[in-house]
């Protein structure tokens, strides 16, 4: 192929051949080694013209099947990713010009393919260096050609899709945006007589409802106009469209629909009945979406409710063709294939309280119309509480008690609707819950595999008031029944039941705690048989709901006829997987549990572990630089799970762990984790670098300053923290203090660096991770406490803002030793705080009970201290800005005399600090 580009490129006669006789053999059912071929076409790649060649074949090639040139379309899309950029001047407007008229081909798939082609050019330079693009696009909408007017509506709606604020932009060469130009032709198509033309126009529109350009804002009467008119349109998928725009529009611009609001409700409950399961799942979605609009009042929906709740329970009920139904007969003995096992991601250690949000899965995996019924249940249940049982129950009543087999799915369904209320109608089922839950213990033994899953789900919903009852010998025996249902199950022969019987045994796991010390022996017994049972899907369960167990009953399983039940086969499997299989996962994750809850316990197995965590980041770390003499791919969740168990063997096993620190390369290699490029891996290095520092810190002193200055970068604040790096800079603020009460004198050269960066993220906490607040404000307390002569010259410039995060943290020893920080610099530099006096008060006010007695007398002596010193008045307008509770605590501290006791329990203050 020679390289000859130029305005009258020709493709020679051998290349164009070769080319497609590969991409035939690429696509034919008969090609062994496909792989072959596609080493082939990549080398072809590094020839200049190849992508011309693809481009020829794509466009011109007329006499080829339509497969083989959509083929060539596709490989040229990926390329020009890639190499558009770097190409020829005159190759790039080659690719152009074709792309253009095959717009306007006669074949929808080639009309199709050039849009998805022209949409990524649009992405790679815009459109200034292709206006001719932009005309050839309007003339196409507004020419009478069907072909040349779908063509150019679907590269623009991809181009919608994919960079809408690029439309909404001033583009060099063009006297408006082109937003501006193409909207109200958008909105003209609504009433083509083209299905397609209406659907693409209508989903271009719904791609700007979240930016909500000017000239959509000036149009919005006719774009309600054009969803009113195509509201009952005979396409499903534009009456799916229509759907999502309202749901769009009540998320983000509700203003817009109140004058219309009663007609909207109307019709999307209307629409929630369509026999198109697709256009009811987007009307569907409309209930919890108007529920979580602030502005929108929810008592439009209350008179609603005895007609939409029936709708919503009758979507809830199984399809025919719910791919559900076939998994449900899914023999337990039967091996996994690896398709069968979905994605699993390791959330890496997190030091401090999490924000994250409970994720109820529910027992089906693919979000349908089904789900998102019982979703809406839900919300609704959480707005109107019990006011919505009158119309709920008796559905649900008679869903349960219609017989015979043929009815299986009605009474699914009513206990799905049971566990969905389960939260929000808790009150009103409260009085009833024993009846309920009696009647649900017997559905766990159902001939039906998904009435068996679903009661496991729906007695899980209610696992905190079972837990609740367990004081008395009635609530006692119906928790052990719910236990023994639930244990039965994890022992079903179904994997859908066992997978639904192990998610709900978490969920007990969690609210019982300590309540299962008790049955340990057989909850043990049960999930070791499940481990020998079950395939490997499932498996993956059984370790979560081990590891959960440990968290929840903690050292009560360092008993050793539970350890001989747990270990032996666990360490048995341990030992059966190669370090490169990812069924390692939860089973390091189900070990770091058992560590943690163990503690000195785990020693006579922590050895093996220790190591085989070492072996498995060497060789990883191995595989990123050379995956052929590995012998794997680098994967970095392995690094993830390793350092995340040897947090937890550091936690677990505290000092004890010293001997095996210091007979390992640990500290290189964490070093070397503390700079990998992945944010997760960092996280957990400095999550392990913390937990080193508290329990044996000599073992990092040789390359101290190192990790110290890893850490303190990833503080760096320059930019915005963004939100996959929020937990790296938490994890490293946090390790940072913890090595800063450990050695402090090695601390002391980057104090300043770190205070400079913590400050910023105090002050402009609003919107950030609770946990990076607090763990800031702990370190600079740690930072001031071991180098108050560095910190307190500084310490005007934060102390309001340090002082409101002090406020909002829970009292315990991290607390306290943040609070040695406050005093120590108010005793350096009394003046610095003058200006926060009032929030300074307030944070001391938060604490509930300061069991130290010595930071007690030392926050009293600071109170003392500034008394004395502000005169005339002062102190008094200082105590009058207070609110009352403040106030009343300030004061209380500050009447004890030495050797009274106070209600905080400690004694009072000897003496004032100096203060000039």
């Amino acid at each position: 192929m020679a390289a000859t580009a130029s305005s009258t490129w020709q493709p020679q006669e051998e290349g164009f051949k070769e080319i497609c006789g590969l991409l035939e053999q690429q696509m034919s059912p008969a090609t062994s080694d496909k792989s072959q071929i596609w080493q082939q076409l990549q080398h072809y790649s590094h020839f200049p013209d190849f992508n011309n060649y693809l481009t020829f074949i794509f466009a011109r090639a007329e006499g080829k099947s339509v497969d083989i040139r959509q083929a060539a379309g596709l490989l040229l899309k990926n390329n020009l990713r890639a190499a558009f950029k770097n190409m020829p001047l005159a190759n790039q407007q080659y690719i152009k010009s074709e792309l253009l008229p095959s717009l306007g081909a006669t074949d929808r798939h080639i009309r199709s393919t050039a849009g998805t082609i022209i949409s990524v050019l649009v992405q790679i330079e815009g459109f200034a260096g292709w206006l001719e693009l932009l005309h050839a696009l309007v003339s196409g909408l507004d020419s009478n050609d069907s072909n040349l007017m779908e063509g150019g509506m679907d590269a623009l709606s991809k181009i919608c899709e994919d960079v809408p604020s690029l439309l909404d932009s001033d583009i060099p060469g063009l006297s408006e945006r082109p937003i501006t130009i193409l909207l109200p032709r958008f909105l003209q198509l609504f009433q083509s007589p083209h299905a397609s033309l209406r659907k693409l126009s209508l989903s271009s529109v719904n791609q700007f409802i979240m930016l909500m350009p000017t000239v959509l804002l000036l149009s919005m009467d006719k774009y309600l106009q054009g969803l009113f008119l195509l509201a009952n349109d005979p396409a499903p998928d534009v009456r799916k469209l229509v759907c999502m725009a309202f749901v769009q529009l009540v998320e983000v611009r509700p203003a817009f629909l109140e004058p219309h609001l009663r007609n909207i409700i109307e019709y999307i409950l209307q629409v929630n009945k369509d026999p198109d399961d697709e256009v009811a799942l987007e009307a569907c979605e409309f209930w919890s979406a108007y529920c979580d609009a602030p502005q929108l009042p929810p008592e439009n929906l209350r008179e609603l409710l005895p007609r939409l709740i029936p709708v919503l329970l009758s979507n809830m009920v199984y399809a025919d063709d719910d791919e559900s139904l076939l998994e449900a007969e899914e023999d337990g003995s039967l091996p996994d294939h690896d398709q069968d096992l979905k994605p699993r991601f390791h959330s890496s250690r997190f030091h401090g309280s999490e924000d994250g949000e409970d994720d109820d899965e529910d027992i089906v995996n693919l979000w349908n119309l089904r789900k998102c019924s019982a979703a809406a249940l839900d919300i609704l249940s959480n707005v109107f509480g019990d006011d919505i049982l009158p119309t709920l129950m008796p559905v649900v009543q008679a869903k349960l008690s219609a017989t015979g087999d043929e009815a299986w799915k009605e009474r699914e369904a009513a206990v799905l609707a049971l566990g969905a209320i389960g939260e929000g109608c808790i009150n009103g089922l409260f009085p009833h819950l024993s009846e309920i839950i009696t009647f649900l213990i017997p559905l766990l033994d159902d001939k039906f595999p998904l009435i068996r899953s679903i009661s496991c789900w729906t007695l899980s919903r209610f696992s905190k008031y079972i837990v609740q009852v367990t004081d008395h010998q009635e609530g006692r025996e119906q928790f052990n029944n719910i236990l023994m249902g639930i244990l039965r199950r994890v022992l079903d022969d179904n994997k859908r039941v066992q997978e639904a019987a192990c998610s709900a045994f978490a969920t007990l796991e969690e609210e019982a705690a300590e309540e299962l010390a008790p049955c340990l022996d057989i909850i043990l017994q049960h999930l070791m048989c499940a481990f020998k049972k079950y395939q490997r899907r499932n498996l993956r369960i059984v370790y979560d709901a081990i590891g959960t167990l440990a968290d929840a009953v903690g050292e009560e399983l360092n008993q050793p006829r539970y350890l001989e039940i747990l270990m032996p086969p666990l360490i048995e499997k341990w030992q059966q997987l190669p370090n490169s299989d990812k069924d390692l996962f939860p089973l390091l994750e189900c070990f770091t549990s058992i560590a943690q809850a163990l503690g000195t316990g785990f020693a006579p197995f922590a050895q093996p572990v220790f190591l085989r965590c070492i072996t498995i980041i060497q060789s990883q770390q191995l595989a990123k630089v050379d995956p052929v003499s590995a012998g794997f791919q680098y994967d970095k969740e392995f690094i993830v799970c390793s350092l995340d168990l040897l947090s937890g063997l550091a936690e677990g096993l505290g000092s004890s762990i010293e001997s095996l620190v210091s007979q390992s390369n640990l500290r290189d290699l964490l070093l070397q984790c503390c700079f990998n490029d992945a944010p997760d891996v960092r996280q957990s290095a400095f999550a392990l670098l913390g937990d080193l520092a508290k329990v044996c810190p000599v073992h990092l002193h040789p390359r101290l300053a190192e990790f110290l200055d890893a850490a303190a970068k990833q503080l760096n604040t320059s930019k915005p923290v963004e939100k996959e790096t929020i937990s790296v800079v938490n994890n490293a603020c946090w390790a940072i203090g913890e090595l800063a009460i450990k050695v402090p004198k090695e601390i002391s050269p980057i104090v300043l660096t770190v205070v400079s960066c913590l400050v910023p993220i105090l002050q402009h906490a609003e919107g950030l991770n609770k946990s990076l607040i607090e763990n800031s404000a702990i370190t600079l307390g740690r930072l001031a406490w071991v180098c108050p002569e560095l910190v307190s010259p500084h310490m005007e410039h934060f102390m309001q803002a340090w002082c409101i995060a002090l406020s909002m943290i829970r009292d315990d020893i991290e607390k306290e030793e943040a609070f040695r920080g406050l005093c120590a610099v108010v005793k350096a530099n009394p003046s610095g705080a003058l200006n926060s006096l009032v929030f300074m008060c307030k944070a001391i006010a938060s604490w509930h009970e300061i069991k130290s007695e010595d930071l007690h007398n030392e926050i009293c002596q600071v109170l003392h201290g500034y008394k004395q010193m502000l005169k005339n008045g002062a102190w008094e307008q200082c105590m009058s800005a207070l609110e009352p509770s403040v106030k009343a605590s300030t004061s209380l501290q500050l009447n004890f005399h030495p050797g009274e006791t106070c209600s905080l329990k400690v004694e009072a203050c000897y003496t004032s600090p100096n203060f000039r």
